[in-house]
């Protein structure tokens, strides 16, 4: 049964640190994860395992995102954006 969960968090990625690598960290995981992030009052959503979302979702050190995932294994997926994102 597919598992859903959602988390804002604070991102702190520092300098050596890309999003694409995160996208390649995550792609063990069965679980679709969104990230959400509010530009100029609209939502960009972006899928983590796509790498031309990701570029487009344009994250920066301070940025504050939505993470939502839905899998299986949602909940071990978010933990692990979480800690990569949170790294700053």
């Amino acid at each position: 049964m597919a598992n859903k969960v959602e988390k804002k968090i604070p991102v702190y990625m520092t300098e050596s640190q890309t999003i694409i690598e995160l996208s390649q960290i995550i792609q063990q995981y069965n679980a679709e994860i969104i990230l959400k992030k509010n530009v100029n009052g609209s939502i960009i959503e972006a899928n983590l395992k796509s790498f031309l979302g990701l570029i487009n979702l344009r994250l920066h050190d301070g940025d504050e995102i939505v993470v939502e995932c839905v899998g299986v294994d949602a909940t071990e997926a978010l933990s692990e954006v979480e800690l990569f994102l949170s790294k700053g």
